[in-house]
């Protein structure tokens, strides 16, 4: 006979020792992360570093990285942490200062695929993203050199290298060339 496990809740994530192991939560199951690669994480700073500097030069919110934690649905829980993310400064204002996880979506989520990654695993987090209300979710394919900008299940704008990135109203003025990303 098995045993079912009651599902484990974000407060008892948030409680998990800290031992290097990076741990989302999907419907009250426990899923460990593998530690980026290099490629992983050469892009996730191309990204990062002139959007951070974009968003914070025009006071329009806040950048969280890779370790910053969302939770996007409550009974069970789900927490998840996007390689990188950004907050509205209205949200921020409204939320204020969080010491656990953030209640609810990013307004942007990037994702960098990893080789170990499945297109189904991709999909359903990208679908996950969306339902909890990310107006838009940046995934960036190393291995095609192609970068896709969603903001539904339907409405996906696939970039390649000689494309521009931008998010639209999510980051409004914000673009670089997709070659950098990949830089």
């Amino acid at each position: 006979m098995t045993v079912a496990q009651r599902p484990v809740t974000a407060e008892e994530l948030l409680t998990m020792p800290e031992d290097g192991v990076r741990r989302e939560l999907v419907e009250g199951e426990v899923r460990e992360m593998t530690p980026a690669g290099n490629v992983h994480g050469r892009i996730i700073l191309n990204i990062t570093t002139p959007l951070d500097r974009y968003v914070r030069d025009n006071g329009l919110g806040l950048m969280f990285a890779a370790e910053t934690g969302f939770k996007i649905a409550s009974n069970p829980d789900t927490v998840r942490a996007p390689d990188a993310s950004f907050v509205r400064r209205e949200r921020v204002e409204e939320v204020g200062e969080v010491e656990g996880y953030w209640p609810g979506a990013p307004d942007l989520v990037v994702e960098v695929v990893s080789p170990n990654d499945s297109y189904a695993g991709v999909e359903e987090e990208v679908a996950s993203w969306l339902e909890a209300g990310a107006r838009a979710v940046v995934v960036v394919e190393p291995r095609t050199r192609t970068v896709s900008v969603r903001s539904s299940r339907t409405e996906i704008r696939v970039l390649t290298e000689g494309d521009v990135l931008d998010v639209g109203s999510v980051v409004p003025g914000f673009s670089m060339p997709v070659a950098d990303v990949f830089g």
